[in-house]
């Protein structure tokens, strides 16, 4: 099998992914029966917006509310205004829209409901700093949390803590009107709290938590957020608390799903499925040599038909360098030069959300020759590795994977194809 049939195979794959993530078909599967009167709806992440939309075309008026997604990741909305911020790093029009988000919150009446649109993405959208920290300390915080390594739970332990309206703190403001959050899940495990950092889940973390996280991966901390984190008052709602008792929550979708999705596409077509799961962790490039050691001993074994080996989660990147690129990309340079061209593997990684790291890519293909033709234009790809560029080498080969705002997230997917 070559490129002419295995690069398509694949892209057909990450689009099967992509499908089973929209949110225009997973929300209404997830709706109850519509309340009485207005429903207000707030919320924040990648796909916020359209599964917005999805209520609105669910349940009609009368209806009102205000979303924030990154920008390019806007649905035009009937009821529900969109406003669209900065991501992943916040920014003051993240900072307002979360402030009127609040306002709106605090507005509703027992008699009112309060649903939730909340996506991968709604933590850094939906930024509004906690007393006495200027939005520049929580940028700054931001970026280093980012760069540092930690897991995306560690990062929004502490978002949570540092946040006037996550971890738990909407659905606080909200008290007595009902809410129901519609969750996307782009975390491994599917953990309603760390999903955009839960702003109306009850916080099963404390501020020691997050002095931990930040003690652990040596983050020197501007001066508002270390006395903010030595307040009580930072303290978040958590499981006990009663203004949080008219709060529920449902799994709209899940990257296990997803992946379930595309091993059913896979077998109807003939090849067979290794399932890594959906909770793959650790650094970007360990985990790529892990499993191109794997698809090595595949092909060594195999006897008979293709094999396709799926894998999500969300892996990290150690920052050292000052290149282009993020989690998937990393991981296909890194697994790229573990197979050093093996003849009858080729691979696609990617971010569901089209956007891996800061660049407008989504992730990247690997192919037998990945590396020859690098070579052959000069390109060093250790070197590229070590200065976190695999952008730059991606781009050069033109084996970027660009889908544009999918308007969903379910975290990554990984996809090698042994023939």
């Amino acid at each position: 099998m070559d490129d002419n049939f295995a690069i398509p195979l694949l892209r057909d794959l990450f689009a099967t992914a992509l499908r089973a993530a929209s949110p225009e078909v997973l929300v209404p599967q997830a709706l109850p029966p519509r309340p009485p009167g207005m429903v207000t709806v707030l919320g924040a992440g990648k796909a916020s917006a359209a599964m917005a939309r999805a209520v609105e075309d669910a349940w009609g008026p009368p209806m009102r509310g205000l979303v924030i997604v990154p920008d390019g990741y806007g649905v035009p909305c009937r009821y529900v205004e969109i406003i669209e911020a900065a991501h992943p790093v916040p920014d003051t029009r993240g900072r307002r829209a979360a402030l009127r988000i609040l306002d709106m919150a605090r507005e509703l009446e027992e008699q009112d409901f309060l649903l939730a649109p909340i996506s991968g993405g709604g933590s850094a959208l939906m930024t509004l700093p906690a007393e006495g920290v200027p939005l520049s300390d929580k940028q700054a915080l931001n970026r280093e949390l980012l760069k540092c390594g930690a897991a995306i739970d560690e990062i929004n332990t502490v978002r949570r803590h540092v946040s006037a309206i996550k971890g738990g703190r909407l659905a606080e403001a909200a008290w007595p009107a009902p809410v129901l959050a519609l969750l996307l899940s782009d975390v491994p495990g599917d953990d309603p709290a760390v999903i955009a950092s839960g702003p109306t889940i009850p916080d099963p973390t404390t501020r020691a938590d997050a002095q931990a996280v930040l003690a652990r991966h040596g983050i020197e901390l501007p001066d508002s957020v270390r006395r903010w984190l030595e307040n009580p008052r930072s303290e978040t709602p958590g499981p006990r608390d009663g203004r949080l008792s008219r709060t529920a929550w449902e799994m709209v979708g899940t990257p296990a799903g997803v992946l379930k999705a595309v091993a059913r596409r896979a077998r109807h077509i003939g090849l067979q499925v290794v399932k890594l799961g959906d909770r793959v962790q650790g650094e970007a490039r360990e985990v790529a040599r892990r499993h191109a050691l794997l698809a090595r001993r595949i092909a060594a074994s195999r006897e008979d038909g293709p094999v396709l080996i799926l894998s999500g989660g969300e892996t990290t990147v150690t920052v050292r360098g000052r290149g282009r690129g993020g989690r998937n990309t990393e991981y296909a340079l890194a697994l790229a030069l573990a197979l050093q061209g093996h003849p009858h593997i080729h691979a696609l990684a990617a971010d569901t959300d089209g956007i891996d790291g800061t660049t407008d890519a989504a992730g990247a293909l690997v192919r037998p020759d990945t590396l020859a033709r690098a070579r052959a234009m000069g390109l060093d790809p250790l070197r590229l590795l070590a200065d976190n560029d695999a952008c730059t080498f991606f781009d050069r080969l033109g084996d970027l994977v660009v889908t544009g705002p999918t308007r969903t997230n379910v975290n990554d997917f990984r996809a090698i194809l042994i023939t």
